[in-house]
């Protein structure tokens, strides 16, 4: 690192700018800021912190926010930190004469030593700005120049936009963090920004137009903003003090009614509190736990508002890309390791220029809270809320995948601590238990086997059951830590006597860490029923958790087996039910059973076969379609299937239950293969393509001619068949790309992106799109999958037309030119010698019989992976083929609005030549 660049070329006693003072960043995460600089050539200066400075290039047309496309970054000197701030004009004569505003700022990422990858040349990097997000990356060109020459490129993400950043000039951006703003020179006419200077720094060049106000820092007007404060009903002529208790909820089963009630959205993420005091800011979150240097953007964005003080409440969140929070994605950035801004949704202001509002109705208080955002985009936004109508607004939450409501009354002031003016509702059964002691893990599982968890009771705690699902490795090391630091020589809760296992496995800890566990309701005994793990409580302690609402624990049952007997109830707690409609059975009476002879195990021919595509759109409205469902009896669902990640048959079951409304979409109708594995994902495993009678009644027969003579396949229509299924060990299905009703032409191909060793996800998810490219150039649209094992499927819908042997042809001929057009990439061989180092292009799934894993399938492998299917712009964001284990499937699902491949339904496209 050295600045001396820097200072030789700049007089600090005339100009403005900083001297090289530099100051540390007050996070682990390293800072960047893009100026508009309008010197005697208009650029932005592209700047990144490493090694205590800015990394500074100057861009002559700014960043491109078009996938690919390149912008010159010539490199320059390295800038002080304390640059990052600095706005304002540099007097004429001097170096970089013009004037300088910031564009966008924030922090940045990017894997390995990035001072390694700039002397290398090649820098991948992430953006976390309120302008510029997602991965980008700087290249060294071989172009010869006084300095070195580089390409700023968009990488293609979900913020990639046929946009530039002159087109983003009318948005304005909050102003850096004053403590890393440029220490002011002495006053001089040169460093005061003139009105003509400003507007030409955020009008477009050779536009006409209003400019957008400077985002170099905040126009205090604390003045006016008191005076609105002060005309609200309750307001107190005094500051409020900082440190407030904030308000907490009470769980209820049912949204309150009434027009004196509004309604917010449930967050998933993190409450925060922000003090803002002489324009500084402090986070701090419910606990009092220290967040101003963890979450520096926050800070920034809560400085940047129009006052020096006020005092905001709020849920810090990571947001997908509908709009819903996603908690895991803010663990990821917490640990350094997220691609994805945060956002403070703020729904509170305790407090603004020296007024106290806590008296205030809650309602006036929000309005002031509007104003006081806007409705500028960034780090900070505004929670909104419904007045009235609790009940609509939670179901319509539920519907779009939100978590649920929190109701708070409209008149209340602001209290800390619990009460009864705020209540949640959540769509799941969830709530928060204390973890009291652990099992050891069995089979290939690392960490733990299981938490028990506990619930606060007349003055002590009652053990309410075991969580063993929901973890992945990395969480199980982490906290597997964390309890055995807990480590305590005394049981904490007693056990009762039906709890199957024993207690001398049992290791305890002291009760201080609070997990919040979905569950399916509780058992007659007391106990949870289908608990699963979402997230450890770290901003809660146990005093904060609520009072008991198990019910009173009853005789233990005698029988292990689990039947789902109401279908109402399944409804209403499966996450998935807020999916599509679940397809209809083909025969609602008796009669039509016995006219189509599926339902009498009769074999149906292929052309008598009922009409699967219609059937599986629509809905499952008859009451015998549910008595049917809730009649299949899983035997033995304790017995663990997955060993490695703890997951027992009925889990399974519940799984396949929950997800059906979506899966049943890819194989109702459909002639399907089974992976059956009778002794569990670790044993062996057999495929299954025949019918039989031991499959169920519900599983159905269709007579397929096969170079032996006439076999019966076997098919499904409705989730009776799916359970059916899963109770002979089902664990994978196959479904053919063609239906019972057309099995001889196909309506659906697949490409199997298999890599060999030495192939990374990167160049498979390349792959991947250079496929859809090329099949677009035939004239044919395609989705994407993960194959939930080691790659992706490419799927190709088509007009049944073609047979099977024109659909083979197609897809080797297909696969033989990617692979002569790229041999150092593909191969379209099946040979293991061949495969070292380049990806096989699987098209022998498209043979007749031949079939493969279909979307939302389980995988037979260690952790109880899932086959998912993506949009293309989501792949980018994808960590690996086996991103979405069996708990993170159904996560997704819940929060799915539409499916996404919808597209799909009305796509038309026929096999070129067909």
């Amino acid at each position: 690192m050295t600045l001396r660049e820097y200072a030789r070329k700049r007089r600090f006693g005339a100009t403005p700018e900083p001297a090289d003072d530099s100051v540390s960043t007050p996070s682990r995460r390293p800072i960047f800021v893009v100026q508009l600089h309008q010197a005697s050539s208009r650029h932005y200066d592209f700047r990144l912190e490493a090694d205590g400075v800015l990394k500074s290039w100057a861009v002559p047309k700014g960043p491109s926010l078009r996938v690919g496309e390149k912008r010159l970054a010539v490199q320059v000197e390295d800038h002080p930190l304390s640059y990052a701030g600095f706005a304002g004009d540099i007097p004429e004569g001097h170096y970089g004469a013009g004037h300088v505003d910031v564009f966008d700022h924030g922090t940045w990422s990017c894997d390995g030593e990035p001072l390694a990858a700039i002397a290398a040349g090649k820098l991948d990097f992430v953006l976390h700005g309120e302008r510029l997000n997602g991965n980008w990356k700087l290249v060294r060109t071989a172009l010869r120049g006084k300095q070195p020459q580089w390409l700023l490129i968009k990488r293609d993400d979900a913020f990639a936009a046929d946009r530039d950043a002159d087109d983003l000039l009318q948005e304005p951006v909050s102003a850096p963090a004053p403590k890393r703003a440029a220490k002011a020179a002495k006053p001089t006419k040169a460093g005061k920004a003139s009105k003509r200077a400003r507007d030409a720094a955020t009008a477009k060049p050779a536009a006409a137009g209003a400019a957008a106000p400077s985002a170099a820092r905040p126009r205090r007007s604390d003045a006016a903003w008191r005076k609105r404060a002060l005309a609200l009903d309750g307001a107190r002529d005094r500051p409020c003090p900082p440190g407030e208790r904030a308000q907490l909820t009470l769980l209820r089963d049912r949204a309150p009614d009434g027009a004196q009630w509004l309604h917010e959205i449930k967050w998933d993420g993190y409450r925060l509190l922000a003090d803002l005091d002489a324009g500084q800011a402090t986070l701090r979150s419910r606990n009092d736990q220290a967040w101003t240097e963890t979450f520096p953007e926050v800070a920034h964005a809560v400085q940047a508002l129009p006052v020096s003080e006020a005092r905001l409440d709020g849920e810090l969140v990571v947001l997908d890309a509908d709009g819903r929070s996603d908690f895991s994605a803010l663990q990821r950035v917490i640990e350094g390791s997220s691609k994805q801004p945060l956002r403070y949704l703020v729904f509170d202001l305790l407090g603004v220029a020296g007024v106290d509002l806590r008296e205030v109705p809650l309602l006036q208080r929000k309005q002031l809270l509007r104003a006081l955002l806007g409705d500028t985009p960034g780090v900070l936004a505004y929670s909104d809320h419904v007045l009235g109508h609790g009940p609509e607004v939670f179901a319509a939450a539920a519907a779009k995948g939100y978590e649920g409501v929190v109701s708070k009354r409209a008149d209340a002031r602001y209290h800390g601590g619990r009460g009864g003016d705020w209540v949640k509702t959540k769509h799941e059964n969830s709530d928060d238990f204390v973890i009291v002691g652990y099992t050891d893990p069995k089979g290939a599982r690392s960490g733990f086997g299981s938490l028990l968890l506990a619930q606060r009771s007349d003055g002590g705690l009652r053990y309410v059951g075991r969580v063993g699902t929901g973890f992945d490795e990395s969480g199980l090391r982490r906290l597997l830590a964390q309890l055995q630091a807990l480590h305590s020589e005394q049981a904490v809760v007693d056990i009762p006597a039906h709890a199957p296992f024993p207690r001398r496995s049992v290791h305890w800890v002291r009760p201080q860490l609070v997990a919040e566990v979905a569950f399916r309701g509780w058992a007659k005994e007391g106990l949870l029923r289908q608990a699963a793990f979402k997230r450890l409580r770290e901003d809660k302690p146990l005093q904060d958790l609520g009072g008991d609402r198990a019910p009173a624990p009853a005789a233990a049952p005698g029988s292990h087996v689990v039947a789902a007997r109401a279908a109402a109830s399944a409804k209403k707690t499966a996450p998935a039910a807020r999916g599509p409609a679940t397809p209809a059975k083909r025969s609602t009476s008796k009669g039509d059973a016995t006219k189509n002879g599926a339902a009498k195990r009769k074999p149906a021919t292929a052309k008598s076969a009922p009409r699967a595509s219609t059937a599986a759109r629509k809905v499952a409205s008859s009451a015998s379609a549910d008595a049917d469902a809730a009649a299949v009896v899983i035997t033995h669902p304790e017995r663990v299937v997955y060993p490695g990640a703890g997951i027992s048959k009925g889990e399974v079951a519940e799984y396949y239950r929950a997800i059906a409304p979506w899966l049943l979409q890819e194989v109702a109708g459909r002639p399907l293969s089974l992976l059956r594995c009778p002794d569990g994902a670790g044993g062996e495993c057999f495929f299954q393509k025949h019918n039989n009678r031991a499959l169920g009644e519900h599983v159905h027969a269709i007579a397929l001619k096969q170079k032996s003579g006439t076999e019966d396949y076997l098919y499904i229509d409705d989730l009776a068949g799916l359970l059916e299924l899963v109770q002979m060990n089902t664990l994978e299905l196959h479904p053919w790309g063609s239906t019972v009703d057309d099995p001889e032409h196909p309506d659906r191909l697949v490409f199997d992106l298999d890599p060999g060793e030495g192939v990374s996800w990167t160049q498979i998810k390349a792959a991947a799109r250079e496929i859809r490219i090329r099949l677009r150039e035939t004239g044919l649209e395609s989705f994407v999958r993960l194959s939930g094992g080691k790659g992706l499927h490419v799927v190709v819908p088509i007009v049944p037309g073609a047979d099977w042997e024109q659909a083979r042809d197609f897809c080797e001929a297909f696969a033989q030119a990617l692979a002569g057009s790229a041999p150092e990439r593909y191969v379209a061989t099946m040979s293991k010698a061949k495969r070292n180092g380049v990806i096989f292009v699987d098209w022998l799934r498209n043979g007749r019989g031949n079939t493969s894993v279909c979307s939302w399938s389980l995988r037979a492998r260690e952790h109880a992976t899932v086959a998912v299917p993506l949009r293309w712009e989501e792949l980018a964001r994808i960590a690996s083929p086996q991103a979405f284990p069996l708990a993170k499937a159904l996560q997704r699902a819940a929060r799915l609005r539409e499916h996404p491949w919808k597209e799909m339904e009305t796509l038309r496209q026929r096999l070129p030549g067909s």
